[in-house]
């Protein structure tokens, strides 16, 4: 019979990260472990990432559902217990990933965990004042990165502006794909206009510019913007996704692109049902992380890799941490990989 138990850590970055939401200095998250009591010398590891402020995760239930849920794994068949926790997508994602860990990765085979793949990804720019975020930026592009996604909305849009034409003057799009994010930060009176001023900079993408919840605004924006927009957060909203409910929303907004994050999305299974609906309307996609520890980066890496994309992914923020899980992932270059002769090292925790 399955059993599982779960602990909270904390995790600190080792600089603020801004976002249109606000700065943030640490992020809270809790680990799972999951193992079978016939066999308790193998354990499944997986990380219920909690974002706090964005998703509908954000409940003072959670920690009581959490303790729920380890407490009654066994009492039902592994999909039906994760089906059970469909409305709560970081606690699907954390026990999803667990059991993934403890199967071996069976349902996402890839050549990524014996160090065979590794996975083209964008160098990540936080919000800042505009020196810092320029430093930034060198440095990712030094780091070897051809892909760079940069955070704005925060910021004075004008110096946001001068950033992106100071690359430019720099490097072409052959040399640089620039993404922007905007994080919901636009408004439907201002994000034209601001996407056309941003257009001059021969951007790939630009990332949920209104916030989530404008549908029709949004479907106007993205069938008029000379930007292809991608949807974020207009798919965490949904508190429990469906394939009704996500053919629904693409049909109607028609994006050029949707983000991906599992944690947020319903984990494995909903962002599989995001996916499914994106290719049947020539939708582009791609998988970003959401802040997890490398527990759950490395679950998400191995999902990204079981697709084999040819796109760079969003899984750059394993290095943001002082105290992150040392892990057998490794960042060369562009390139997520995994050293299959690495091992990792977990904290004291406090399990309950």
């Amino acid at each position: 019979m399955l059993q599982a138990r779960y602990a909270p850590y904390r995790l600190y970055f080792k600089e603020p990260s801004g976002t249109s939401r606000g700065v943030l200095t640490y992020k809270d998250t809790y680990f799972v472990q999951v193992w079978d009591s016939d066999d308790s010398s193998r354990v499944g590891w997986g990380e219920c990432a909690l974002f706090k402020g964005l998703g509908s995760d954000d409940d003072p239930r959670y920690e009581a559902v959490l303790a729920h849920a380890c407490g009654t794994i066994g009492d039902c068949e592994p999909d039906e217990f994760l089906s059970r926790l469909g409305a709560w997508s970081s606690l699907r994602f954390g026990f999803e990933t667990a059991l993934q860990n403890l199967a071996g990765w069976r349902d996402y085979p890839s050549m990524f965990g014996s160090g065979g793949q590794s996975i083209t990804i964008n160098g990540l720019v936080w919000m800042g004042d505009c020196e810092t975020m320029l430093r930034r930026m060198e440095e990712k592009l030094q780091a070897g990165f051809r892909c760079i996604k940069l955070k704005i909305g925060a910021i004075d849009f004008d110096a946001e502006l001068r950033l992106l034409a100071a690359v430019r003057a720099r490097f072409d799009r052959s040399q640089v794909e620039l993404r922007v994010d905007a994080n919901g930060a636009f408004t439907p009176q201002n994000a034209l206009s601001k996407i056309e001023k941003l257009a001059r900079y021969d951007l790939h993408s630009i990332e949920q510019p209104l916030p989530a919840g404008y549908p029709a605004e949004m479907a106007r924006l993205c069938a008029a913007s000379p930007v292809a927009v991608a949807l974020d957060e207009e798919l965490v909203a949904y508190r429990e996704v469906t394939s009704d409910g996500a053919d629904r929303l693409l049909d109607e907004i028609r994006p050029r692109y949707i983000v991906l994050k599992p944690s947020l999305v319903g984990g494995f299974a909903g962002a599989s049902c995001w996916m499914r609906a994106a290719r049947e309307r020539g939708i582009g996609w791609w998988i970003t992380s959401a802040l997890e520890s490398n527990v759950g980066l490395e679950a998400i890496a191995r999902y990204t890799a079981s697709f084999h994309p040819v796109m760079p992914q969003g899984l750059g923020t394993g290095a943001l941490y002082t105290n992150n899980i040392p892990s057998p992932l490794r960042l060369e270059g562009e390139k997520l990989a995994y050293d299959s002769q690495g091992a990792w090292h977990y904290p004291e925790l406090v399990w309950r």
